[in-house]
């Protein structure tokens, strides 16, 4: 991988890292637009501050937008929550093996 690739992937995760931005990208994974409040609920616990934060760091970064109805995803937003698509199975799979690992070996 190119140093140019590499700086592009950091550049999103730091985007991605951001405190409730990935959830905010993923209430919205349906499709369905958003309104401030709505999406407030989907995300949980996040506060207004915060979230017009993140929705103008993911508008500004193209992943988000704004219509009537209220927010969504745009087309390059879509594009990455179809490549997060397998991250539920993966978490499953991944809890599954952490659980296993915490518990002591069974005594004979």
């Amino acid at each position: 991988m190119s140093s140019r690739d590499n700086a592009a992937i950091f550049q999103l995760l730091a985007l991605l890292e951001a405190r409730y931005a990935i959830r905010v990208l993923w209430a919205l994974r349906d499709g369905h637009p958003q309104t401030f409040r709505l999406l407030q609920d989907s995300v949980g616990g996040i506060t207004p501050n915060t979230l017009n934060t993140r929705i103008k760091e993911l508008r500004e970064a193209g992943l988000m937008g704004r219509v009537a109805e209220g927010y969504c995803v745009t087309p390059a937003g879509a594009d990455l929550l179809k490549r997060l698509s397998d991250l539920p199975a993966f978490a499953v799979r991944w809890t599954a093996s952490q659980g296993r690992k915490r518990q002591p070996p069974a005594a004979d």
